[in-house]
């Protein structure tokens, strides 16, 4: 049997997927990159330091269920941050790099995406949708947080590269910075979303309102951080503060996909990236949009909203 390979060296993860030729992921490795404590992010030499070390590892670990030698019939790989011309971050030349190699070795042809798109692809093929030509996609990591236009089809042209028109986004920080940044205020260790969501969920009372503006399709997550510091040296509880960060986050992106929604008549919505992982954001979510039916969700499943490398593999499986 033949496979797909799929690489993606982000800010946070080393990925390794393998697809089968029904696109089923056979094998899905992942490292989280090593951030000292109490820091909120790596160097770029960093983030290159340990994909060096983490890919031939996680190569390693994919292969077991398949058995060597593996039969590739295609690789993809994210090789840069977004898919514009200039779009360059050296963590993904490592990925990239490692990918060459395998397939001049393979003989087997090489396609190259952006970071941006390998999410949306991992949303599509864990989702089951959005199946229309053009929909909308909410993309919110520690890298990104903005809501798109996708003109869609998994090798629309020769290149066989999404059309994605920026709508709207932050204005400053990103909505897994301010997860990150307030968790290791309230001495949870980075990446923080997933001990954030389950400080959240043991808060006893209420979460605090934390304002945060949006205008159009645009939102600040800057003012929202601020205000929580402010609590913090207050003397705020905890869990009432990640409760309410996760409901500044929720409604912050109630309003972005509302506005977008009203100005392009697509109702069609993809939400991937880290932060859609949070299962309180998601339910405020279907809630305010889907059940109301401003919207139709496509949420991926959970192990397939941060980063990951089955989009790419998706990709190159459908373009062989």
């Amino acid at each position: 049997m033949k496979y797909v390979l799929g690489i993606d060296t982000s800010c946070y993860t080393t990925s390794v997927a393998i697809l089968d030729e029904q696109g089923t992921p056979v094998a899905d490795c992942r490292r989280i990159l090593e951030v000292k404590a109490g820091s909120r992010g790596l160097q770029q030499s960093e983030m290159v330091f340990q994909h060096t070390r983490n890919l031939p590892d996680l190569f390693a670990q994919a292969c077991l269920p398949v058995g060597k030698p593996v039969n590739f019939s295609a690789i993809g790989v994210s090789a840069f941050p977004r898919p514009l011309s200039d779009s360059y971050m050296p963590a993904f030349l490592v990925g990239e790099g490692y990918a060459k190699v395998l397939a001049l070795s393979h003989a087997v042809p090489l396609q190259r995406i952006s970071h941006q798109e390998n999410h949306i692809f991992a949303g599509i093929r864990s989702a089951g949708g959005p199946k229309t030509g053009s929909f909308l996609a909410v993309h919110l990591s520690g890298g990104t947080t903005e809501i798109v236009r996708v003109s869609s089809a998994v090798c629309p042209s020769a290149a066989g590269r999404l059309n994605i028109e920026i709508l709207g986004g932050s204005l400053d920080i990103h909505a897994g910075q301010l997860v990150d940044r307030i968790g290791v205020l309230l001495g949870l260790t980075f990446p923080a979303g997933p001990q954030l969501e389950a400080l959240a969920a043991a808060a006893g009372e209420p979460a605090i309102h934390i304002p945060v503006t949006v205008r159009g399709a645009s939102v600040s997550f800057a003012g929202p951080e601020t205000y929580v510091r402010r609590l913090v040296d207050q003397g705020a509880d905890k869990r009432v503060i990640a409760a309410g960060v996760e409901l500044c986050i929720a409604r912050a992106v109630t309003a972005m996909i509302k506005y977008a929604v009203a100005n392009t008549g697509l109702n069609d919505v993809l939400l991937v990236g880290g932060v859609m992982a949070n299962k309180c954001i998601r339910q405020y979510l279907v809630t305010q949009l889907a059940d109301t039916n401003i919207a139709q969700l496509y949420f991926p499943d959970i192990i397939y909203s941060p980063d990951n490398a089955t989009g790419a593999a998706y990709f190159a499986l459908n373009c062989r």
